[in-house]
């Protein structure tokens, strides 16, 4: 057997060169746009709030950032919390949403649909974190539109 003579690694050791940029920080020109969807479960895989960040840097980088929350993407802007709203019940819990109002506090917009709302999961506008706006239906597809019509960066996000 091969001995082992490497030493252990230890807090504060890196495997990878996380200092080396490959390319431009690209920043927003005026009037940039960008829109992230969500069309995910939250608490279903790391997507949703992997592309919150990507959200969040987006707006940091001067893009007039939107999230649009449809179909099981509304359940990342319901309020949580247990036993009480707002109480974190195990670290990581609220990551949703600390994340999104982080984003909207930093002047990020989040959209949600009123039908995924109420039809798909039973919860009315009240049940949404603070400063998500609800939107029609109808508004979803034009929401989009009205993003590619401007030339806007679009992430969609997707699980099934």
């Amino acid at each position: 057997m091969p001995k082992v003579t490497q030493a252990m690694h230890k807090a504060g050791d890196y495997f990878v060169d996380y200092e080396e940029k490959v390319f431009e920080d690209v920043k927003a020109e005026a009037g940039q746009k960008a829109l992230v969807t969500f069309h995910t479960v939250a608490f279903e895989g790391s997507i949703g709030f992997v592309n919150m960040l990507q959200a969040t840097r987006l707006l940091r980088k001067g893009f007039e950032t939107s999230i649009l929350l449809y179909g099981p993407g509304v359940t990342l802007g319901l309020q949580r919390g247990f036993p009480t709203i707002g109480d974190e019940a195990f670290p990581g819990h609220l990551n949703f949403n600390n994340q999104l109002g982080k984003f909207m506090a930093e002047g990020g917009k989040v959209f949600a649909c009123r039908f995924a709302l109420q039809a798909l999961y039973g919860h009315g506008e009240p049940s949404l974190i603070e400063g998500i706006r609800p939107i029609n239906p109808l508004d979803v597809l034009d929401l989009k539109l009205l993003h590619i019509r401007d030339n806007a960066v679009i992430i969609d996000t997707w699980t099934v």
